[in-house]
């Protein structure tokens, strides 16, 4: 899969996710055959205004290439100035958020926000900005519209299309759907009919077949993952998830090594042990593997849980 300049090995990719999809996630799913990984969304004003704990999020080493950054906001110029701050760094992909249906990002006109009638001028001047300020392929994710009665992702891909982005990603829910119902495939399709550019599509695969069955049925390029990556890799590589734990291991173990080196464990302790419990999903005495993990008081002890269950 191509976007403008930038091949992929494979048109599976991880999206971001906020809270999950940090440097030792992203690195492990590489490993297991995303063919691109997408940081956490980052706020524009956090990287323009010079933010520590935005700073952090841009962490990236060689192995995790090709890698893009996903960048949310409202005002096209602080858009554009974020772009070229990323741009400076090791980063092959610009991606912008114009679909994340969190209420205290959509109150500030951000995300989904973008897709109202009375913001449809302001997302296509983020993106021209965004365009004119890196040199790195351009991306826009979002939905399929506000609500039931105003589906315009195929006209919003046109809008993007023409104010430069190189492709774009489509979760097919509306914002008042949130992450509930169905993902409608019917939207793709017609994203997938009304541009040039390449379609990604997203919404609702929770295993490998799954992306092949929507790339077959709406046509588009390649598919995004999210919440079906978590505690399943596996969603990126044909044989799926092993149903026994004694499979499961050594992925977890290495997800563990990743963050043991790429993290700041100490402060994320919470953060890494939330991962791994999700690995033990249909495993018989998961719910006690999962009490024994949350105790832990540090990752030498989770390190010991995962030992004692070999």
């Amino acid at each position: 899969m191509k976007i403008d300049t930038l091949v992929l090995e494979n048109p599976f990719i991880l999206a971001p996710l906020a809270g999950y999809t940090d440097l030792a996630f992203r690195l492990l799913c590489r490993e297991m055959g995303a063919g691109l990984v997408v940081s956490e969304m980052i706020s524009c004003h956090g990287l323009v205004y010079g933010q520590e704990k935005t700073r952090l999020m841009l962490q990236t080493v060689p192995a995790e290439r090709p890698w893009a950054v996903q960048l949310f906001g409202n005002e096209p110029e602080l858009m554009g100035q974020a772009a070229a701050l990323v741009s400076k760094r090791p980063v092959d992909c610009i991606d912008m958020n114009m679909g994340c249906p969190v209420r205290k990002v959509i109150k500030k006109g951000s995300g989904a926000a973008l897709m109202k009638t009375e913001n449809l001028h302001t997302a296509e001047k983020i993106i021209q900005a965004v365009v004119a300020n890196t040199p790195c392929p351009v991306t826009v994710k979002f939905r399929s519209g506000w609500n039931d009665n105003t589906i315009i992702a195929p006209e919003f891909a046109q809008m993007a299309e023409s104010a430069g982005a190189a492709a774009v990603t489509v979760h097919a829910r509306t914002w008042t759907q949130q992450f509930g119902g169905k993902a409608d495939r019917r939207v793709i399709a017609a994203v997938k009919q009304a541009v040039n550019i390449p379609v990604i599509g997203n919404g609702d695969i929770l295993c490998y077949e799954d992306g092949l069955e929507m790339m077959k049925e709406t046509g588009c390029d390649g598919v995004m993952i999210g919440r079906g990556a978590l505690g399943n890799p596996w969603v990126f590589h044909p044989q799926g998830m092993p149903e026994n734990l004694a499979d499961r291991l050594p992925v977890i173990r290495r997800y563990l090594e990743l963050a043991s080196e790429y993290l700041d464990t100490e402060r994320l302790l919470f953060r890494v042990k939330n991962h791994i419990c999700r690995y033990f999903n249909g495993v018989h005495g998961a719910s006690e593997i999962r009490k024994q993990i949350v105790d832990s008081p540090s990752l030498q002890e989770v390190a010991n849980i995962l030992d004692r269950l070999a």
